[in-house]
């Protein structure tokens, strides 16, 4: 039923413009650009020619060329072109919201009406590609698809589906009759080795492109049983040993410091947040390759819901705890050789602003501007496994590229006013 409303929806909200624009695209685009920064490692370059076809860059050349009869010419003369920007932590069904009961009324349906205004804003600000890492059954994957095929405006999304959790944990339906918990299960939740394979295996049957679970305790949950680890040490194991046996990455959602070591020694991707990580978690990241997603930019999402007395008493008390170290487990991890990959958590504030974490990540974090971009690209993109697909404006790569007035490298806020996007050769509205 979900699937054939969201097709309904999708062909409903695909303007005649947008048909007509790919009915009639051009072979070629040509995009010139008055100063280009294609990697973010490298040097910015200045005016630079851009040439797309068939949503591919075939080449990127120097100096302004004109462009061949029949092409398409997207002048940003007057603009610094560089990779459309990959935020790794976003939740598109969601806003930030009042009362917590609210869940137990939205459906579904209408938490992908939510994705797809959210998957605009999203890529009007800049984000070509995000990972959405926690989305009602089957919603993320639809919205993944519809962005693909063009049906409405939005980044590429690399989903999760539900966090796989522990029973009453955070991913977890809590504060609730049991009925109506039984009545909102999303089929997340595990106990045991065994148990926690099926779950991985039937969200991979699913569509999911990623594996997320919830390795400790979470700020936002009504569980109130604070911010350590909830799965044992083999349960994580079975976790990710499947999900790579499966070519998938797995991301854990991580509070506290044992939990992070212990998800770290299983060998998971990604840690999410990591905000008390210590000596010994960050010493267990870096032997077993694994980066931080800090979304320190959920910090300020929390911080407005505090003041907006938007949380229960159990939440606010978790809150106000985080909120103490903010930055901190991101600072030590990057002394310590631990990559640290840009994303957010959006959906804990309003989407749209994600590009509020470059500043973040600069006056807290240490790093420079440069470093910063590149953690919302080069380092993203491998960290998602896609560095030859995405990440930089080079040959072959896909035609993911975004324009703003100013210098990046020079005042990274610069970032949070996009003027152009583009995304698999598509310009969106």
């Amino acid at each position: 039923m979900l699937a054939r409303l969201l097709a309904l929806f999708f062909l409903l909200i695909a303007t005649p413009a947008a048909a007509a624009q790919s009915d009639a695209a051009p072979a070629v685009i040509i995009v010139h650009a008055g100063r280009l920064i294609a990697d973010a490692s490298r040097p910015a370059s200045g005016p630079s020619t851009i040439t797309i076809a068939g949503g591919r860059i075939t080449s990127v050349t120097a100096g302004l060329t004109p462009p061949p009869a029949g092409a398409r010419l997207i002048d940003l003369s007057g603009r610094t072109v560089l990779p459309g920007l990959i935020d790794m932590h976003v939740h598109l069904a969601g806003d930030p919201g009042g009362d917590y009961r609210q869940e137990a009324v939205d459906s579904d349906e209408y938490q992908a009406m939510l994705g797809v205004k959210n998957a605009r804003l999203t890529l009007r600000a800049g984000f070509t590609t995000v990972r959405d890492l926690g989305s009602p059954p089957l919603v993320g994957f639809a919205l993944a698809r519809g962005t693909q095929e063009g049906l409405f405006p939005g980044p590429r999304i690399i989903a999760s589906g539900p966090a796989v959790s522990i029973i009453g944990g955070h991913g977890d339906v809590n504060g609730f009759r049991p009925g109506v918990i039984a009545a909102m299960s999303a089929r997340n939740t595990c106990t045991g080795p065994v148990e926690c394979a099926e779950r991985v295996r039937e969200f991979a049957r699913a569509g999911a492109q990623v594996i997320k679970f919830t390795a400790t305790g979470g700020v936002l949950s009504q569980q109130a049983r604070g911010l350590e680890a909830h799965f044992t040490d083999e349960e994580m194991r079975a976790i990710v040993t499947t999900a790579h046996s499966l070519g998938l990455r797995v991301a854990a959602h991580a509070h506290g410091a044992r939990g992070i070591e212990a998800a770290a020694r299983a060998g998971v991707d990604s840690i999410e947040h990591g905000t008390f990580a210590d000596r010994a978690a960050i010493a267990a990241m870096r032997a077993n390759g694994t980066s931080m997603v800090p979304t320190l930019m959920a910090f300020t999402g929390v911080r407005e819901g505090l003041a907006a007395n938007r949380y229960t008493p159990a939440v606010a008390a978790k809150a106000r705890e985080a909120l103490q170290h903010l930055g901190e487990a991101a600072r030590a991890a990057r002394a310590a050789g631990v990559p640290v990959v840009f994303g957010t958590d959006a959906g804990v504030y309003d989407h749209g602003r994600n590009a509020q974490e470059f500043a973040i990540l600069v006056d807290v974090v240490g790093m420079s501007p440069a470093e910063a971009i590149a953690s919302a690209t080069i380092s993203a993109a491998r960290l998602l496994g896609l560095e030859s697909e995405i990440g930089r404006i080079a040959p072959g790569f896909s035609a993911d590229l975004i324009a703003v007035s100013g210098d990046p490298l020079s005042d990274v806020r610069v970032l949070e006013h996009v003027d152009f996007a583009m995304v698999r050769g598509r310009t969106q509205d």
